[in-house]
């Protein structure tokens, strides 16, 4: 019987991230980057199970090649590193998972060894003591919370040398005790920014000279935080838009610029992305534009939220309908009465649903 793979990805600062920050971000930035390292498979492995921070694969009978394997760390590392940048650059949500979910690390467990197997409901499941084994070396001496470590049963399989040394990898041996069973492995550190991260569409950020179309103030009894959530959090969006069927979006990422969703209204599909705009400092903005709607070349909505109190603030809503044809701002001004009644009534249903949610 040939050898398995036994590969972990496991994100380091987990407990911490999801203890001290707001959970249902918390949880929506970890399943984002859960996916992107299941995205970054490029060695066809087998996921066996998702464990809470981590990804447990296996290859069975089956050892990717040196190059190959090194390759898929790399690929992982970039990854996940390239979509923390993202989430940095382009974040909208003052809160502490947004915030901090660039200070999440990554580590990565690979082992070798012969595999038994499970079916718990139908669901084959590597099993036996290898398994304990590469589980517990997530556990370890490693003085970092960002590396790679391989096992001597794999170093020796895949023929790495101990002290292989490349423009990311510099690896170094060491070794940890294990219910009295000393297991040795190679580590090595991963310098992020070493890394080729990955390009990503910047955050549209606009700017207007003229005066919004329409505008609307009006002061609520909650946090500016708060506020921001009830307006980017899309499932409560159909609470307070009137006439809104259903709001597609996905629902495992934290809103923020280039997010996309689509309003469908009386069957009709309305596509908005989220864009910026400059904010006066304390203040905090959200914005969205569609090109949907027929009258307008383009729909831009912000929110502009300015704190009051700890627990009040007030909400600016601006509406700019552009469009370059006689035509078409024609109509825009015969319809901006509609535009008008439709924002101010949205916004009154807004500030019912925040009462009715605070009381």
């Amino acid at each position: 019987m040939n050898p398995s793979l036994l590969f972990i990805p496991d994100i380091s600062g987990y407990t911490e991230f999801v203890q001290n920050t707001e959970v249902e971000h918390s949880q929506h930035v970890i399943t984002e980057l859960l996916e992107i390292l299941i995205d970054a498979n490029t060695q066809q492995l087998q996921l066996a199970e998702v464990e809470g921070d981590a990804l447990f694969f296996y290859k069975e009978q089956e050892i990717p090649s040196r190059e190959k394997l090194l390759a898929q760390v790399e690929t992982m590392f970039t990854a996940f590193y390239s979509h923390l940048k993202l989430l940095e650059k382009n974040r909208i949500c003052p809160c502490n998972a947004c915030a901090t979910a660039p200070n999440l690390k990554l580590k990565i467990i690979a082992h070798c060894s012969d595999l038994q197997f499970i079916n718990v409901q139908n669901k084959r499941k590597p099993f036996g003591s290898e398994v304990i084994e590469a589980h517990r070396l997530m556990k370890n001496s490693v003085d970092s919370d960002n590396y790679v470590l391989m096992t001597k049963d794999l170093v020796d399989t895949i023929h790495l040398p101990t002290d292989y040394k490349s423009m990311l990898f510099d690896f170094k041996e060491g070794k940890d005790t294990y219910d009295q069973k000393e297991l040795d492995y190679i580590y090595a550190i991963i310098d992020a920014n070493k890394l080729k991260l990955k390009p990503f569409e910047k955050a549209k950020k606009v700017h207007f000279e003229e005066a919004p179309t329409i505008l609307f103030e009006k002061e609520f009894p909650i946090s500016a935080s708060e506020l921001l959530e009830y307006i980017t959090n899309y499932s409560y969006r159909h609470h307070w838009s009137d006439g809104v069927d259903k709001i597609e979006f996905d629902e495992n990422e934290v809103t923020r610029i280039g997010s996309e969703h689509v309003c469908v209204i009386n069957g009709k599909h309305l596509n908005f992305i989220t864009v910026s705009k400059d904010a006066e400092p304390g203040q905090l903005s959200y914005g969205e534009m569609t090109t949907s709607p027929t009258p307008v070349d383009e729909l831009y909505q912000f929110f502009v939220i300015t704190p009051l109190t700890n627990n009040s603030c007030t909400l600016t809503s601006e509406t700019y309908l552009k469009a370059t044809s006689p035509i078409k701002k024609l109509m825009i001004f015969f319809l901006k009465p509609v535009f008008k009644k439709n924002t101010k009534k949205a916004i009154d249903t807004l500030f019912d649903f925040v009462v009715a949610k605070k009381a």
